[in-house]
């Protein structure tokens, strides 16, 4: 009792003014503040009648002042009588300090006065935070014990707007559900809630407690995989290293309700998705489309994802609004989450202990790629006791659901996907192997020579390339015959490889890139289509973004296979802006190893990628021609 009579007597030395200032910011005025060197001139010490009267004309001078936003907000909640009863014992308590009667009716009279001058009545604001100011000044003994709630944003424990009366109107997950009461009565909710708890495939994602032996085996086993063909996303690959999961098998019909998404995007994501259905003539599913529905059976599972054809100009907007609805779904569920457990720790008796709570990581990440799931070499001020035991245990990484769409199969992302995804739940991705590659397109009479080399890893094919085309290839083009002759480079740094080189050997060449400037572009196509430049060495950036026709093209050299299979057609087709009559002096090399399989299989085929790389033969022919 001394300690708190003491805080309330250090109350009572304030005036008006900083009594305010202390309940709207928490602190008190700066200008009170205790400077080195000069302890005494800001000592708190009990103000004069004169003084404290100079101070309430100051206030009056002051007022209006605008309202802080944390004020507004407060107000337009209903006051309760508790707030009132609360004002009348702080008044009480005031008049038993001492203070005379004139100095109460000054100050009663300056309240009114900010009344009338259009300050929002403080009688609507509930007065609990003068008893948070209070409480700052006590010693952190009593705190604990519950006598006192802290405004201190250093207190992690309290949050704002904490009160039980209060939160049900911010929490979101008690909104949706008065709304989810609307719509069915109480009885249904009632029965089916611990079967939608069971069902709910975040919950049993998140629920799940691994043991180290099953951490052990996706560390060192290898995964085993299986395949199976869907009508709309073709043919697709599961992988898991821990037991085999039932098997998946896509929905043809999805009900909205049976999805397991939150409250308000059962109600939106029709609406959303409204647009795009109705730009498809044939959709008998009136929320997702056949592949939105697909894709979504299987992010909802939580199992990794990879996607390799997604285009911008036909399914980019529809992929986008299927991983989009389940995120915005995760996210969700896992804020209501946290506010319901935030409201049942703070209904619990203080002193008990539930490890029931974790709900939450040990930060939040700012970097997505090659900063994941480490642990952070600071606290940040975490509650351990709401941290997930997955994230205490460094077992993020098994939990993490990773999403990857593109628009080609390419051996990186492919390395990324078989590499670095650890989900305990398993891997799908959608393996459609090209039939037929894009040199079916090609429509001038032309020989394709690939010449395949030998690298011993995937590190030394940069090298190995490189060597090759020096020794083996660039030879048989030096000659003045072998004129007009386009070097097609899918790297930068290739490029700027064979720049280099080729100024120190002084050949006779033009080079245009990405970074190359218009007047640059039209100088080093004219040279070339003149012949007065033997050879030009074109990006393939430069082809992506920009898209000119070359002409002048007698001789192709692909130093490796475009990254986008249709690039190949549309360059050799580029010899057909050439002069007639020049057709049998063509010719195209490509040069490709066994670590490019994918892309030679999008150019050629699957069936003769399968000979390519089996033959001893390191040398094939292929002609195309109007005529073929």
């Amino acid at each position: 009792m001394g300690k708190r009579r003491g805080g309330r007597e250090l109350l009572r030395t304030l005036s008006k003014k900083q009594r305010r200032h202390l309940r709207e910011f928490g602190e008190e005025h700066p200008f009170y503040d205790k400077v080195s060197g000069r302890p005494e001139a800001t000592q708190i010490c009990e103000l004069s009648e004169n003084s404290d009267k100079s101070s309430a004309e100051s206030d009056s001078e002051t007022e209006p002042e605008q309202a802080s936003v944390y004020h507004k907000l407060l107000a337009t909640l209903k006051t309760s009588p508790e707030s009132e009863s609360e004002e009348d014992d702080d008044e009480s308590e005031s008049e038993e300090a001492g203070e005379s009667e004139t100095e109460m009716d000054s100050e009663e009279s300056q309240e009114t006065g900010e009344a009338e001058g259009g300050e929002e009545d403080e009688n609507d604001i509930p007065d609990k935070e003068e008893a948070k100011d209070t409480a700052e000044q006590m010693p952190e003994e009593e705190q604990a014990n519950g006598a006192y709630t802290s405004c201190d944003p250093s207190h992690e424990v309290i949050e704002e707007f904490t009160d039980v009366k209060h939160e049900s109107e911010f929490s979101l997950e008690t909104n949706f559900m008065e709304e989810e009461s609307e719509d069915c009565n109480a009885d249904e909710r009632k029965s089916s809630t611990s079967q939608v708890f069971s069902e709910d495939p975040f919950k049993q994602h998140m629920d799940k407690e691994m043991e180290e032996k099953e951490v052990e085996k996706i560390s060192t086993l290898s995964k085993s995989s299986s395949q199976m063909k869907w009508p709309r996303l073709g043919q697709l690959t599961f992988s898991s290293t821990l037991e085999k999961h039932k098997t998946l098998k896509p929905d043809k019909e999805v009900d909205v309700k049976q999805l397991h998404l939150h409250k308000p995007l059962e109600i939106t994501w029709p609406k959303v998705n409204k647009q795009l259905l109705s730009s498809l003539n044939k959709t008998s599913d009136p929320c997702f489309t056949p592949l939105q529905r697909e894709l979504f059976c299987i992010m909802n599972t939580y199992r990794d994802l990879f996607y390799p054809e997604r285009t911008a100009l036909t399914n980019g907007e529809e992929i986008r609004l299927a991983y989009c609805l389940h995120t915005l779904n995760h996210v969700l569920k896992a804020n209501a989450q946290v506010l319901s457990n935030n409201a049942k720790r703070r209904d619990q008796k203080p002193g008990i202990d539930n490890d029931d709570y974790r709900d939450q990581g040990l930060t939040r990440p700012k970097h997505l790629m090659k900063h994941m799931n480490l642990l952070p070499l600071d606290s940040h001020g975490v509650d351990f006791s709401r941290v997930r035991m997955l994230n205490l245990n460094n077992w993020s990484k098994y939990y993490r659901q990773t999403l990857l769409f593109s628009a080609l199969q390419d051996p990186q992302i492919n390395s990324i996907f078989n590499k670095h995804c650890f989900n305990y739940m398993g891997q799908v991705a959608v393996r459609n192997i090209p039939q037929i590659g894009s040199i079916s397109h090609v429509v001038v009479q032309l020989p394709h020579v690939f010449r395949r080399l030998e690298a011993e890893n995937l590190t030394s094919v940069i090298d190995t390339r490189f060597q090759f085309f020096v020794d083996k290839v660039l030879p048989e083009y030096r000659d003045a015959i072998m004129s007009h002759t386009l070097i097609y480079v899918p790297s930068y740094f290739d490029y700027v490889r064979l720049r280099n080189y080729f100024k120190k050997e002084e050949l006779n060449f033009v080079h245009i890139c990405e970074y190359t400037k218009k007047a640059g572009i039209c100088r080093a196509r004219r040279f070339f289509l003149k012949g007065e430049r033997q050879f030009l060495l074109l990006t393939e950036r430069f082809h992506f973004y920009k898209r000119y026709t070359i002409k002048g093209i007698r001789n192709l050299i692909f130093y490796e296979l475009p990254t986008y299979s249709h690039f190949y057609s549309e360059i050799c087709n580029m010899m057909k802006a050439t002069a007639s009559g020049m057709d049998a002096t063509w010719t195209c090399t490509v040069l490709y190893s066994k670590y490019d399989a994918q892309k030679l299989a999008a150019v050629v085929g699957i069936d003769r990628t399968a000979q390519m790389l089996q033959s001893k033969k390191n040398v094939h022919l292929f002609i195309t021609g109007e005529n073929e």
